[in-house]
């Protein structure tokens, strides 16, 4: 069954690689949180919904990336259903212009067709901005906990139900994932360590990571998430020898860690992701950056 219950109106609908929570208001009216990943996603979702008679009448989306905000416009437009989002993802999907420009900051190679062919349903108007400063939020009459755990993206959320259950988005990954993981995204290293770490003191319980699992504590997932992420990084950062260009950053990276790089799509990942841990290390002054030879290149700080 696609649909599973966690703990009184707290629900989640099991993707095969996420799960995406709701909260059901009644029996037909529920709130999701996240909508899936666009039309990877969308099907199934509408399926669970058709076949549960359930009807979304709000979302609170834990973040800006295209597997957790893929149909908030689809939704918003079959059913009208209010949107709440940080203040600073809700200015990623404002317009296209905004996504283009987000992820151009990370891929350099995002068009406005690539927007409007993959990400459509990300653009939408946010009904409700939930601020830095703001801990929780209303929709429909029912209140959330907010926790702001920026990192992973620069304005990530996590949501509390008042199940007392958390939902933490990305902020944290399943052991499942961790087994596998070669070089896991992050937007900001520093503060999704910090964020990461801050997760010690929610106490709920039950908490949903959206890749993917359902724990009761997590003690020790914070503790192997911060300790997966730190050890990523010291590899990486062992890779660089002497002054080198990213290019070649990026080959000794692709070999060390084993990463199948067998077309341009996955190339350009991987260096979205090297190219935020080399800013995490420029960041805290372990790297520095130099023009030689007509290059940008990197070399460790003595």
């Amino acid at each position: 069954m696609l649909l599973k219950k966690i703990k009184g109106n707290t629900f989640y609908i099991d993707m095969g690689k996420t799960n995406i929570p709701f909260y059901k208001i009644d029996n037909k009216r529920i709130i999701m949180l996240d909508s899936g990943f666009n039309k990877i996603d969308r099907e199934k979702i509408q399926n669970v919904l058709d076949s549960n008679d359930l009807q979304p009448v709000g979302i609170i989306c834990s973040h800006a990336h295209a597997d957790h905000a893929g149909n908030n416009m689809y939704l918003k437009k079959k059913y009208d259903c209010i949107i709440a989002m940080s203040e600073c993802e809700a200015f990623i999907c404002n317009s296209e212009s905004n996504l283009k420009f987000y992820y151009n900051n990370q891929y350099n190679t995002y068009t406005t067709y690539d927007i409007r062919d993959h990400l459509e349903y990300m653009v939408c108007e946010t009904d409700i901005i939930i601020g830095e400063e703001q801990h929780c939020v209303e929709l429909c009459g029912i209140k959330f906990g907010i926790i702001h755990t920026a990192g992973h993206s620069p304005g990530h959320i996590c949501i509390v139900t008042p199940d007392n259950v958390a939902y933490l988005g990305d902020a944290l990954i399943s052991h499942e994932v961790i087994k596998n993981a070669k070089m896991p995204y992050t937007y900001n290293l520093s503060e999704d360590l910090k964020s990461k770490a801050s997760l010690y003191n929610l106490k709920c319980e039950k908490y949903i990571v959206a890749h993917k699992g359902i724990y009761q504590d997590i003690t020790k997932l914070i503790e192997d998430n911060i300790n997966l992420y730190r050890n990523i990084a010291a590899r990486l950062y062992n890779i660089i020898e002497g002054t080198m260009t990213m290019e070649h950053i990026i080959k000794n990276a692709i070999e060390s860690f084993n990463i199948c790089v067998n077309n341009t799509l996955k190339y350009i990942m991987v260096d979205k992701v090297l190219r935020l841990y080399i800013e995490y290390f420029c960041e805290i002054r372990m790297v520095k950056m130099e023009i030689k030879d007509g290059f940008l290149k990197y070399s460790k700080v003595p």
